[in-house]
C-alpha cells in the first residue's frame, strides 16, 4: 500500500477568478471550467488557458501525479508559479482493512478530522468502488448502520474524487511512462453507495462525476457510474440531464407504512411520488434498467405477498431487483431473512419477468458491507442504547 497523502487543507466549491487569500488552492476535484479559471487567477495568460487546462488535468487524472514539479512538460517557472498557489491533496487513508474475501475498506480522514469510508470489492474481470458523498447522513434509516451516525457536513467535490484516487493508489493503478500500457482495470465501477445521500449533495456530487468521466483522465464511463438514493424525488430528473449515471433506488417495502418505518424520506416522498418520478425518467430504456435494491429483512419485508406487491408496483419501469440479504451489525435491531425465504421471493420476481439477482455478501468481516459503513471514531462512541434510541426501535 502506498503511504497515504496529507489531508485536505483546503476545498473549493465554487472558485472565482480571483484566487482566496491565504492557502493553497487544491486541484483536485475542480471541473474544467473551474480549473481554467483558477489557472487564470493566478497569472496563466487567457490565451493559454485551455492548453494548460490539459496538460495539468492529464498529469494530475491520467498519470496520477502529485508534484507540479514533476510535469515535466511544463517550464519550470510555470510550475513554480503552480506550487506557489495550488496543491493535490487527497483524503488521508487512516486505515485500510482488508477482508477474506479480498474486500479493501479505507478509513479516510477529510478537512476538520471527519472520518469516511469507501470500499473496493474486486470481482473477476472487474472491480468495484464503493465511495460516500457525506460525513454521516441525514436520513436515519433504521435498518443501515451508517444512518445511525447524524450528518455532519457534504463532502466535497474534491473528497468524492480524491476517494477513487486513493483507491488506485492503493492498487497501483496509475500507469507508469515509459512501460507499456496494462489495459486491466482494476476499478472498472464506481458505486455512490456509501455513507450519506447522494442527491441531498447533487451539485458536488455532479462535479465530481464530471471529473471521473472525463475521457483524458480517470475515464469511466457514465455506464460504469451508479448513483443510489433513497428516493429525493425533485432531483432524479436533474441526475439524469446533468450526470447521465445509471440509477439505483434504495426501495426496500412494497407499503407506505413499512417504507416509512425503513426509510423514513417516504414520509416526504411516498411510493406512488417515487415510481411516478422514475416512470419519467429521461434515461428510462431497456439498456438502461432502474436497479431497485431490496435489502431481506426477516419478518418484515420478505413474504410473497411482499414480492407479488413488488412486481405489480414496478410494473412499465425497465428494472432489475438487487436483493441484499441484510448485512447485521452491532445493535441492529433486524436480523437477516432465511436463506430459503429469500429464494422464494426470488422466483417469484423472476417468474413476473424481473431478473432478481441475489447479492452476495462482501466484507462482513470487517464491516464493509452493504449498509455496515460507519467512520470507527462513531462507531467506537456508540452504545447498543444509544443506536436503539436513535432508530426509535
Amino acid at each position: 500500500m502506498t503511504e497515504p497523502t496529507s489531508p485536505i487543507t483546503q476545498d473549493v466549491l465554487t472558485l472565482p477568478r480571483k484566487l482566496p487569500e491565504g492557502g493553497k488552492v487544491n486541484l483536485v476535484g475542480l471541473t474544467r471550467d473551474q480549473l481554467r479559471d483558477a489557472l487564470i487567477a493566478a497569472g496563466t495568460p487567457e490565451k493559454q488557458a485551455k492548453m494548460r487546462v490539459g496538460q495539468v488535468w492529464q498529469w494530475i487524472y491520467h498519470w496520477g501525479v502529485r508534484d507540479f514539479g514533476a510535469m515535466t512538460n511544463l517550464a519550470k517557472d510555470y510550475r513554480a508559479l503552480l506550487d506557489r498557489h495550488f496543491e493535490i491533496a487527497l483524503p488521508e487513508v487512516v486505515t485500510c482493512q482488508v477482508s477474506m474475501d479480498g474486500t479493501r475498506k479505507y478509513l479516510l480522514r477529510i478537512a476538520g478530522g471527519h472520518e469516511v469510508e469507501a470500499v473496493y470489492i474486486p470481482e473477476e474481470n472487474r472491480g468495484t468502488l464503493c465511495i460516500s458523498s457525506q460525513v454521516g447522513c441525514t436520513l436515519t434509516c433504521s435498518f443501515c448502520h451508517t444512518g445511525t451516525q447524524k450528518l455532519v457536513r457534504n463532502l466535497t467535490a474534491g473528497e468524492i474524487v480524491g476517494q477513487v484516487m486513493v483507491a488506485r493508489d492503493d492498487l497501483g493503478e496509475w500507469p507508469v511512462p515509459g512501460e507499456p500500457k496494462d489495459e486491466t482495470r482494476l476499478i472498472s465501477n464506481v458505486v455512490l453507495m456509501g455513507m450519506g445521500e447522494p442527491l441531498y449533495n447533487f451539485e458536488n456530487v455532479r462535479d465530481a462525476m464530471q471529473v471521473v468521466m472525463d475521457n483524458e483522465g480517470l475515464t469511466l464511463s457514465r455506464r460504469r457510474i451508479t448513483l443510489s438514493t433513497s428516493g429525493v424525488v425533485p432531483e432524479i430528473a436533474r441526475t439524469a440531464e446533468e450526470i447521465g449515471c445509471l440509477l439505483a433506488i434504495s426501495f426496500h417495502a412494497t407499503t407506505d407504512a413499512v417504507r416509512d418505518k425503513l426509510v423514513p424520506v417516504n414520509k416526504k416522498w411516498n411510493i406512488k411520488t417515487l415510481l411516478d418520478a422514475l416512470r419519467d425518467y429521461p434515461r428510462l430504456s431497456n439498456s438502461e434498467r432502474i436497479t431497485f435494491e431490496y435489502v431481506m429483512l426477516k419478518g418484515v419485508n420478505d413474504s410473497d405477498d411482499d414480492a407479488r406487491r413488488l412486481v405489480r408496483l414496478i410494473q412499465g419501469i425497465p428494472a432489475k431487483i438487487n436483493l441484499i440479504p441484510f448485512n447485521e451489525w452491532p445493535g441492529s435491531p433486524y436480523k437477516r431473512s432465511d436463506w430459503e425465504r429469500i429464494e422464494a421471493f426470488a422466483d417469484i420476481v423472476y417468474k413476473a419477468g424481473y431478473a432478481a439477482p441475489i447479492r452476495t455478501p462482501r466484507g462482513e468481516d470487517i464491516m464493509a458491507a452493504c449498509g455496515q459503513l460507519k467512520s470507527a471514531t462513531e462507531r467506537a462512541r456508540k452504545s447498543k442504547a444509544e443506536i436503539d434510541a436513535e432508530t426509535g426501535l
